[in-house]
């Protein structure tokens, strides 16, 4: 009987192949828990509306190695990094990754001397693999962490929030005034003769 397969693993037996993987919004918010633009939203925990993805790629082997090319599109929400309202990331990537044996792969911290493994510039994108089994879920996760900014913005002329009473700035108007800087405020009263 054989055995099943998990649906972002593909067996080295069955390559050359054709495949098309989708990612659901659970696991797109499984993979981006924990970052500080994505909690920021409070969205829940297990949220379907997260994102989502598609995969279209080729894979195929070539001696000790398996290669995927294809193409990613998807989206996934994160929070405007000044107003906290949702944004929506657009991911279009082409990828073009090599899945390696894990004794070939380069390590950073090889010693003096040693050179390691040789890596052409084509082949930047290297995953670890086992030499039976593709597993494409890293390389998933990769593209929806990747796709999130440093500080993402709804839009680039986001007014944000009012630091303090917390309106928003695209949506309304408060009558708060600046804070005085403290190193400033003994001069506040001072009067300067004329």
């Amino acid at each position: 009987m054989a055995k099943a397969v998990a649906p972002y693993k593909v067996l080295v037996r069955e390559l050359p192949t054709e495949r098309r993987f989708e990612v659901p919004g659970e696991l797109v918010s499984d993979w981006v828990r924990g970052l500080p633009m994505r909690d920021a939203l409070g969205a829940p925990e297990i949220d379907p509306e997260a994102g989502h993805g598609v995969a279209e790629l080729e894979l195929y082997t070539e001696g000790a190695h398996a290669f995927a090319s294809g193409t990613f599109k998807g989206h996934l929400f994160v929070a405007c990094s000044r107003c906290v309202n949702p944004v929506r990331l657009e991911i279009d990537e082409r990828l073009l990754v090599t899945f390696m044996p894990i004794s070939e792969i380069p390590l950073d911290d090889v010693p003096e001397g040693d050179e390691g493994a040789e890596v052409d510039a084509e082949d930047l994108d290297v995953f670890p693999f086992d030499g039976e089994v593709v597993d494409l879920e890293p390389l998933f996760r990769e593209q929806f962490v990747l796709a999130i900014p440093y500080a993402p913005l709804c839009a680039e002329d986001c007014k944000g929030l009012c630091p303090q009473c917390g309106i928003d700035r695209n949506t309304g108007t408060c009558s708060c005034e600046p804070p005085i800087d403290p190193r400033l405020a003994a001069l506040k009263g001072l009067k300067i003769p004329s």
